[in-house]
């Protein structure tokens, strides 16, 4: 009997997907991105799911209006058997005439990227309801700006040169050149942050990763080795590399995740999932485990 992969199954009890981000992830904040206006201080909260990046190659760069922020990195091929490196990217940022984003932090961990946006009124005599409508929203965002690479592609070359510098002017300054113009006057009342109960976050078919630039858009990646082991690559964004969990009983392979709770997320997230079934007597010592940047990694050499 050969080791065979278990494709993922419905995890609530309805028959749905808990989150259609993740086939494994089985309760949290649903969604690639989560954001949270700050009351206390205005400024914006962004939860970045981009699962295999490393803080090195993450940059951000302040669009020259001042209006919108772009993040894009890179996630590397981290094993022979990985069908190929990611490149991220999006966007996000203010949809008000009268503020600009004054400063920027940014957190990079166990595959999330966590900013803070803060913002300073520039117009006084602007007509706005500077809030949290003020701060473009999030996933209509990552959706209608990122998924079209071509878009993202043209933003960078016009406002970025290749030192990263900034500088260049858009041609159109008008209300029109708003750089999230397809924004103004979405969703007026803006969005506090992510709803787990949202229905928009579940259903029976996963998403594709709409910030996914280059590389597989998946949560998982399975591949069959010439030996006839089997290789799988999970992403589980936000789990530290001492919480992932593999457990053999009865020749099931089940894999766990926690992600505990970081700076403003609305709270901690769990994954898990039946895997892989092996052969009668496989040597469970042989599986090898590699935990990294928020995704999990299993090699199981053939018996």
């Amino acid at each position: 009997m050969p080791i065979t992969h278990l494709a993922p199954t419905p995890q609530s009890h309805d028959g749905l997907y808990y989150a259609t981000n993740s086939p494994y992830q089985l309760n949290g904040p649903r969604g690639f991105t989560e954001f949270r206006y700050l009351e206390e201080t205005t400024d914006l909260f962004v939860r970045l799911d981009f699962p295999g990046i490393i803080k090195e190659s993450v940059k951000i760069l302040l669009e020259p209006s001042k209006k919108a922020v772009i993040v894009i990195g890179d996630a590397p091929k981290e094993h022979g058997h990985d069908s190929s490196g990611r490149k991220y990217g999006t966007a996000t940022g203010l949809v008000c005439d009268c503020c600009q984003i004054s400063n920027v932090q940014c957190f990079v961990g166990d595959g999330v990227v966590r900013l803070i946006l803060s913002k300073k009124k520039i117009n006084l005599h602007s007509p706005s309801s500077c809030g949290s409508n003020s701060f473009g929203e999030g996933p209509r965002m990552a959706n209608n700006l990122v998924a079209n690479l071509c878009a993202l592609a043209r933003v960078l070359r016009e406002h970025y040169p290749e030192d990263n510098t900034g500088g260049s002017n858009p041609q159109d300054t008008g209300a029109s050149a708003h750089p999230l113009a397809h924004l103004r006057g979405l969703n007026p009342q803006g969005r506090r942050g992510t709803d787990p109960l949202d229905p928009a976050y579940t259903g029976p078919v996963i998403i594709p990763h709409p910030s996914v630039l280059e590389g597989p858009n998946t949560a998982y990646e399975t591949k069959r080795l010439q030996n006839g082991g089997l290789f799988l690559r999970i992403d589980m964004p936000g789990v530290p590399r001492e919480n992932f969990t593999v457990e053999v009983e009865g020749g099931i392979v089940t894999v766990i995740g926690l992600a505990p709770p970081a700076m403003y997320d609305s709270s901690g997230r769990y994954y898990g999932g039946k895997v892989a079934v092996l052969p009668r007597g496989y040597d469970n010592r042989l599986i090898r485990k590699i935990t990294k940047h928020g995704v999990l990694r299993l090699i199981f050499p053939s018996p």
